[in-house]
């Protein structure tokens, strides 16, 4: 993927059920990733699509996010992606990069963006 799209894959872990331990026998591997774009795409104003989402292949559901974008959510204490960058099954690691963004992560951390988030969820599971 990193040669086809030009991009460099600087993590990538396992969310999702299988991740937290309550894997259903039917369950899938959701693989998140953040990834980094040339520099050279970082100046221009539209930069085409800032996130990976490709089709369900052989149970495996991978999707991740430029790191711009990933900054972005960091600043929002956006939940998804704090678990990301704590799931307990980390494939691949720049382990700079994570050690920043999981700082980044502590330090904008919100409770009511959080609270929010999976109020949300929540809501939508049904019984």
């Amino acid at each position: 993927m990193e040669n086809e799209r030009g991009i460099e894959i600087l993590f990538t872990c396992e969310s999702g059920s299988r991740a937290w331990g309550f894997a259903s026998p039917d369950s899938d591997y959701d693989i998140r990733f953040l990834y980094r774009r040339p520099l050279t795409d970082s100046y221009f104003v539209t930069t085409g699509s800032d996130s990976i989402e490709l089709p369900i292949e052989n149970d495996l559901d991978p999707s991740g996010c430029d790191l711009r974008k990933s900054l972005w959510l960091l600043a929002k204490s956006n939940g998804a992606l704090i678990e990301w960058l704590h799931s307990p099954t980390v494939y691949c690691a720049d382990e700079e990069i994570l050690a920043e963004m999981r700082a980044l992560a502590g330090e904008n951390f919100s409770r009511r963006a959080l609270a929010n988030h999976y109020a949300r969820i929540a809501c939508c599971v049904p019984l």
